[in-house]
């Protein structure tokens, strides 16, 4: 039986045989999710409150200069991961439960039910995503719970017809119909015999639209569809330095908050598809 220390030396030299990009990638979410859970005790300035002067330069005090109400613009942009973290994951997990229950559903039953699944999801589908959110967040008044909302309206299709397709195939194989040949019911076939085999391009594509809901979640923001003052919201803060166009550093924290995100998800996915789904290579 191998030992503890020799099973973490497989594993060691496993996490060391992932490409570069992959490690960086996960290095910087590790780095926001313990941002997000523990910014409150490093001791910053308070986000909202005023922390000095009105557009002070990055000084040593503060490293990315304060912003036009004198707030600290580092703890604004650390503090902003509290807020855009926590929505692109709810986001992504309403998005993924609902729209894979739903595609599931439809690809193993078929017939109307699965008529009218694809005929909504073809419609959602057939509006620029950007333009369906901004519309409904409008609809729904201002505020980061009416954005994520917006969101998840906009996502779910996609996992609908993801799993959709990956249930009509998995369905049609042998294992499928010996165990309906068997006696298994239905609802058994579906959720042991199909779906524990049609999660990897979910999970492979969730990975990599984690950083495209931050980004739209920004987006919304910027435009004062998302997070409203005095939030420290990425979206909100580089909407703030954008009017402010010589005091470069309002925008740039938040800017390179949402680049590191964005990027990271993306290296992080490309791994994970190659680890898990060796033919997309």
């Amino acid at each position: 039986m191998a030992s503890p220390l020799s099973l973490l030396g497989v594993q060691l030299c496993a996490i060391g045989r992932l490409p570069l990009p992959v490690l960086i990638g996960g290095a910087v979410i590790l780095f926001w999710i313990f941002a997000a859970l523990t910014v409150s005790h490093w001791g910053l300035p308070d986000p909202i409150k005023i922390a000095g002067k009105r557009l002070q330069e990055p000084t040593i005090a503060h490293w990315l200069g304060t912003d036009a109400l004198g707030r600290d613009v580092l703890s604004r942009t650390l503090f902003g991961a509290t807020y855009s973290i926590p929505v692109a994951l709810f986001v992504v997990g309403a998005a993924v439960a609902i729209g894979a229950t739903l595609g599931a559903i439809g690809g193993y039953i078929g017939g109307v039910i699965d008529g009218l699944i694809m005929r909504l999801v073809d419609v959602t589908l057939s509006f620029p995503p950007i333009l369906l959110a901004m519309t409904i967040a409008a609809t729904l008044g201002p505020g980061l719970f009416n954005a994520a909302l917006a969101m998840v309206i906009v996502w779910w299709p996609i996992y609908a017809r993801l799993m959709r397709a990956q249930v009509l195939e998995v369905k049609e194989r042998e294992h499928v119909e010996a165990a309906i040949a068997g006696g298994a019911g239905r609802v058994r076939v579906l959720c042991v015999h199909i779906l524990p085999l049609c999660w990897t391009p979910v999970l492979i594509n969730a990975t990599m639209d984690f950083g495209q809901v931050v980004l739209l979640a920004s987006s919304l923001s910027f435009i004062g569809l998302g997070a409203t003052p005095p939030t420290p919201e990425w979206g909100a803060m580089i909407s703030e330095g954008s009017s402010r166009f010589y005091s470069w550093w309002i925008a740039f924290g938040p800017g390179v908050a949402i680049l590191s995100v964005v990027l990271a998800f993306s290296f992080v996915g490309d791994g994970l598809r190659d680890l898990l789904d060796p033919k997309s290579e």
